[in-house]
């Protein structure tokens, strides 16, 4: 079995860390999966070759003996249904992890990523949408918190595929004090986060972009 995962060479800083491909590295450390990189330049993304593995030119596309995938969640839910670790073999802990999965990709991950597009625009319209959409993401947020009030992991005492993926959703807002603010939160990132799976994952992807930032090349 070969796995081969996309991923840029280098982005600029503010996204590194993020890029999603860390999610799909911290999947399959999960499952004691190993895998190599098809590392993109900008701009490699749109050429047909890759359109063909990923038809929106986004990062990552996963390949496996034949078998191409894209979409995120999609992959660390192919992944995690070989590993017990991600998704419980308990029928129900599973369908309660699916859900916790899509959880964090359409109802907390979309108003995050709003957030996150207007703090980097330098528009007087855009500063104007911030508060309510801070405030949407807030509500989000309290539902998260209220389910890990009285627990470790979203699925009861263990670790599953919904937290990895909200995780890394929950890490979108490094740059504010929407999670920094909750103590329940903040316990919550730093218990994942802590997970050796996700310090290799983190490891692999920033070793990347450290060996081709482009401060460090030669001139020409």
């Amino acid at each position: 079995m070969s796995i081969r995962i996309s991923a840029f060479a280098w982005v600029p800083p503010v996204a590194q860390g993020l890029v999603r491909d860390l999610r799909v590295r911290w999947a399959l450390e999960e499952a004691g999966l190993g895998y190599e990189e098809r590392r993109l330049k900008l701009g490699d993304n749109a050429a047909p070759e890759y359109l063909a593995l990923q038809p929106f030119g986004q990062i990552p596309a996963y390949e496996e003996d034949g078998l191409a995938l894209f979409e995120s969640g999609s992959i660390v839910l192919h992944i995690a249904e070989r590993c017990e670790t991600l998704l419980p073999s308990d029928p129900k802990g599973g369908a309660r992890t699916k859900t916790w999965m899509f959880a964090a990709l359409n109802t907390v991950e979309p108003p995050v990523l709003f957030l996150n597009q207007l703090q980097q625009m330098n528009s007087p319209e855009a500063a104007a949408l911030q508060k309510p959409v801070a405030e949407a993401v807030q509500r989000r947020l309290d539902g998260v918190a209220s389910r890990l009030s009285n627990r470790d992991y979203l699925e009861e005492d263990q670790f599953t595929a919904g937290d990895l993926l909200m995780t890394t959703v929950l890490r979108i807002l490094r740059n504010t004090d929407l999670v920094s603010d909750m103590p329940v939160l903040v316990a919550y990132q730093s218990r994942c986060e802590a997970r050796p799976a996700f310090q290799r994952a983190l490891s692999a992807q920033m070793a990347t972009f450290h060996r081709n930032d482009p401060a460090r090349q030669p001139s020409a």
